[in-house]
């Protein structure tokens, strides 16, 4: 709300210094950025649609996740009012000292940087100036090849607007080049894969969803039974509600506990959907049909 009134107030954050770094698409930008924005004390990121502050998405959709590369560009260069004013009000708020941009070209950044109400950058940097020439090869190989794209933030954060897409963590290492002393701190970047481009366009049937939620219940001690599945669609992925009767002679807690991180540790290892809640509630006591009573 801070931001929203900031910006109703005509209110916009001028931050010290705008730095760009620019390069082909699939050039290695975004893996790159990371280092980059470490060395220069750069306080967020803006790439491909998204404000990106250390191990946070701030504000903003990802460029990635659109279906045309019309669209992805659209994203990318803010051309949307409401996605521009997304970010606005994060850079309002956040109030970033300097801030990096990540563009194909300076007029790209340029342009970024006038959407959003920033000043033009300062500096222009090339990513032959932060990459080396294999570097560069190896990610333009990967990118068409293999279809990667690198996000500058945590994967538990990538998955929240990416679900249905393969992604997977990289974790890094970073250090001040040019300096003496120990300046070490662990980051994480995420590799997206979207099917749709390699695969595509597809869908996961609600019934398939299902039985996977099905078949994880059961495989853990202490369930007799799936009464009921149901899932509903939200926004940042899917929400998973189960009924189950339980084994006489359980531990009911213990079990509806193991069945709730089950149910969303296999769903999203199977699918890539991003399962936002598993609600699992215990409706009744069973015996094992083992020992009853003849």
């Amino acid at each position: 709300m801070r931001g929203v009134k900031l910006l109703e107030a005509g209110v916009f954050h001028r931050p010290d210094e705008v730095i760009a770094l620019v390069g082909p698409s699939g050039s290695g930008k975004s893996h790159a950025a990371l280092q980059l924005a470490h060395e220069l004390r750069s306080d967020v990121i803006i790439d491909d649609g998204l404000l990106i502050e250390e191990s946070r998405i701030l504000a903003g959709r990802s460029a990635k996740r659109e279906q045309s590369m019309v669209a992805a560009v659209r994203r990318a260069i803010f051309a949307e009012p409401e996605h521009a004013a997304q970010v606005r009000e994060g850079l309002a708020v956040r109030r970033p000292r300097r801030v990096l941009i990540i563009g194909t070209s300076r007029g790209m950044v340029n342009r970024i940087a006038e959407r959003l109400n920033l000043p033009r950058p300062h500096r222009y940097i090339g990513i032959a100036e932060v990459s080396s020439a294999d570097e560069i090869q190896r990610a333009l190989k990967e990118r068409r090849d293999q279809n990667k794209h690198v996000i500058p933030a945590p994967t538990f954060e990538v998955k929240k607007t990416f679900s249905g897409y393969l992604v997977h963590p990289v974790r890094l290492l970073l250090r001040s080049r040019g300096t003496h002393a120990p300046d070490h701190y662990l980051v994480e970047k995420s590799v997206v894969r979207p099917t749709y481009s390699s695969l595509g366009k597809f869908f996961i049937a609600d019934s398939v969803l299902m039985s996977i939620a099905v078949k994880a219940c059961l495989e853990v001690e202490g369930v007799a039974r799936v009464l009921r599945v149901a899932l509903n669609d939200l926004p940042e992925g899917v929400e998973v509600n189960v009924d189950i009767a339980l084994l006489y002679g359980c531990r009911p807690m213990t079990v509806l506990i193991e069945v709730q991180h089950r149910v969303k540790q296999i769903l999203e290892h199977m699918t890539a959907i991003n399962v936002v809640r598993a609600n699992v509630a215990g409706k009744k006591m069973q015996l094992d049909p083992a020992h009853r009573p003849h």
